[in-house]
């Protein structure tokens, strides 16, 4: 307790309890043969699919460590036959959306407009919100495009979020950069969400000599869920992933 004006003051410590690492579960939404599938396995495996199930459906984890902080990425691999039906297993769940479709493919670019329309209708005014990210897939299949990038341009600025063009194919370390993006993404909104921190006056509780403290929680340690490291010289870990049955990877 400190005296200030000869009135003494006294203030309350908020302690922040340990806690598991941070969680960012990631949708992935579009078209079937939009490459949903291949941006997943790009992303845990660095690998190629060419192959896949469509009818699977499954959620995956991979720790990371995003701006020197661990992070668990869940992302969930949908398989939606007739566009955004059925939506409740994953609009509560998810932190973020990929919304994918094919830049080679029309007629997936306007089922990604549907999806569009429910995900940002369901998560208008939630705090915090879920992050959207637009993403035209098929970047290698440029000499077959169909849908221009600034058609993807100016659907992702109707509804106010990112967009980006990738190829599942090709380039693994620009697949890996729009996962970890979703992940700062879902941090910012976090951060936007959380209310100011009031520290009441006159309930003696610990006494300071000079200022209020606020414990901070030990470092967490991630933990890998359902993927394992396979790439030990790698400061990120490159899981081997075990559940996509049905795919062949190169």
């Amino acid at each position: 307790m400190s005296l200030m004006f000869g009135k003494a003051r006294t203030c309350n410590i908020v302690t922040v309890p340990e806690h598991e690492p941070s969680e960012c579960n990631i949708v992935i939404l579009g078209a079937l043969g939009s490459g949903k599938s291949a941006l997943t396995v790009k992303f845990l495996t660095k690998r190629f699919i060419s192959e896949y199930d469509p009818n699977l459906e499954d959620t995956y984890s991979s720790e990371e460590v995003v701006d020197q902080q661990p992070v668990l990425v869940k992302v969930m691999d949908t398989a939606d036959q007739d566009g955004p039906v059925n939506c409740e297993r994953y609009l509560g769940w998810a932190s973020a959306f990929f919304i994918v479709y094919s830049i080679d493919n029309r007629s997936s670019f306007e089922i990604c407009q549907q999806y569009m329309e429910t995900v940002t209708l369901y998560t208008k005014g939630l705090q915090p919100e879920a992050q959207v990210i637009l993403l035209g897939n098929k970047l290698d299949m440029e000499r077959y495009r169909k849908v221009s990038r600034s058609d993807g341009a100016a659907l992702a600025s109707r509804f106010g979020c990112l967009f980006f063009e990738v190829s599942a194919c090709s380039d693994f370390l620009s697949v890996q950069s729009i996962f970890h993006e979703a992940v700062r993404e879902v941090r910012r909104e976090a951060e936007r969400s959380i209310r100011p921190l009031f520290i009441s006056e006159d309930k003696a509780t610990v006494s300071l000599s000079s200022a209020c403290y606020k414990e901070l929680p030990a470092p967490a340690t991630a933990k890998l869920v359902t993927v394992k490291s396979s790439r030990a010289q790698s400061k990120r870990r490159a899981p081997t992933l075990t559940l996509l049955k049905g795919f062949k990877i190169f």
